[in-house]
């Protein structure tokens, strides 16, 4: 595949990437493996079940993963960075936009259509995955019980991708293998050219005693390890550590990083650039906050560079080991309910302006009735209509949602 091709396959992707990692790993279902056979099935499920195991936005990295497929080192960096552009792009404009001026409704406004789209593509993207990843019982089993980990008990993500690679594991029947070398040479190198390029800038940081460029460097290196299960699970984490413990961002700062996070295309985790930008420009002006938000992007999606193509060679050793390989099914299946969950807790927050999580043994969403948001309804509807009935691109329904949006702004 030529350079200009993955361009153009992956640059549609990285626009297009709307709505978290739900929405983000059924556009590249439906890209990479239905509308092109770019990747078979089995590739795709298999490094999306190793992506899930690796810190960082999964998505990202399964685009990643994707490039490197197809195209090794080269088309890695085209297919991840691709992925990361244009919401980076977009984040910083309406980051600056934000310092100056503060909330922009009309931005949100066409968000919310984009949105309401993205709740269909999703629930597209489930019913789809039910058929190809949950041929087995116990697989569905799998699917349901992760669900109900992470929406009824609030259970670590890392453990319930642990328990599912153990289940696999243990239920094993196939004792057969075929055992090839560990391709452990083929990852020193992206690992420690990887890891130099990750700390230069901190060490030039350091050099030049830009004490706060180091804080907001060395914070989001920490993050980028601590990441499992994507952005959703660090962000009350990010949140604290933002507000309480660093004073870079107020609380309704904060929450507006997020929504415009969720909004824009490319990984959720961008809302770490965002609060780089504010928390650089409030402090020293635009140069800072630019610089800021550049460290923030740095430390944050190189080290999934480093992870994939340090661990990419490794998959298909492991897929000769049926345990492995079960364990990695068994992943997958459970994959499906995190999705679920992920839809969900997207729906919701879509749906109402005001989401409460209960208390208790059992931990669910509990939405504030009376922050039923009308407009969001109404557009959840047409989007099923355009999507579902009348069968509409991806394209020409975002577009059409987005000036919906627009013009519904007195409901909102």
């Amino acid at each position: 595949m030529t350079n200009q091709e993955m361009v153009q396959i992956f640059g549609r992707i990285g626009c297009l990437s709307f709505g978290g990692p739900a929405a983000q790993i059924a556009l590249m279902q439906k890209e990479l493996v239905d509308d092109r056979p770019l990747l078979s099935q089995a590739d795709f499920l298999k490094a999306l079940s190793f992506c899930m195991m690796l810190p960082g936005p999964e998505a990202m990295q399964l685009a990643t993963y994707a490039g490197w497929k197809l195209n090794g080192l080269r088309g890695g960096l085209i297919a991840g960075g691709l992925f990361v552009l244009p919401g980076a792009l977009l984040i910083g404009v309406l980051a600056f936009a934000y310092a100056s001026f503060g909330a922009l409704p009309l931005v949100q406004a066409a968000f919310l259509g984009i949105k309401a789209a993205v709740i269909i593509i999703v629930v597209q993207a489930i019913i789809k995955l039910l058929g190809r990843a949950l041929g087995r019982r116990d697989h569905r089993i799998v699917a349901a019980l992760a669900f109900a980990a992470l929406f009824l008990f609030n259970m670590p993500f890392p453990v319930v991708i642990v328990l599912a690679a153990t289940y696999g594991a243990w239920t094993c029947s196939d004792h057969s293998s075929v055992k090839t070398a560990l391709p452990w040479r083929q990852s020193i190198a992206p690992a420690v050219v990887g890891g130099c390029l990750w700390v230069a800038p901190l060490f030039l940081a350091w050099i030049a005693g830009a004490t706060f460029l180091l804080a907001i460097g060395l914070f989001f290196s920490k993050l980028a390890l601590v990441t499992f299960g994507g952005a959703y699970a660090v962000l009350a984490y990010m949140t604290q550590a933002v507000v309480t413990d660093y004073g870079w961002l107020t609380t309704p700062q904060m929450i507006d990083a997020l929504g415009l996070a969720e909004t824009t295309p490319g990984p959720l985790i961008l809302v770490t650039q965002f609060v780089g930008l504010l928390a650089g420009t409030a402090k020293g002006g635009w140069a800072l906050g630019f610089l800021a938000g550049l460290m923030t992007l740095w430390v944050t999606f190189v080290p999934c560079f480093i992870w994939i193509f340090a661990g990419a060679p490794l998959i298909d050793w492991l897929d000769g080991y049926p345990r492995i390989r079960a364990g990695l099914a068994a992943i997958t299946a459970a994959v499906v309910g995190v999705i679920a969950n992920l839809s969900l807790w997207f729906a919701a927050h879509v749906m109402y302006k005001d989401v409460a999580v209960s208390s208790g043994m059992v931990s669910i969403l509990a939405p504030v009735w009376s922050s039923f948001n009308i407009a969001a309804a109404l557009l959840t509807m047409l989007a099923c209509a355009l999507l579902l009935w009348r069968k509409w691109g991806m394209i020409r329904t975002l577009a059409v949602m987005a000036a919906v949006g627009i013009a519904m702004m007195p409901l909102t």
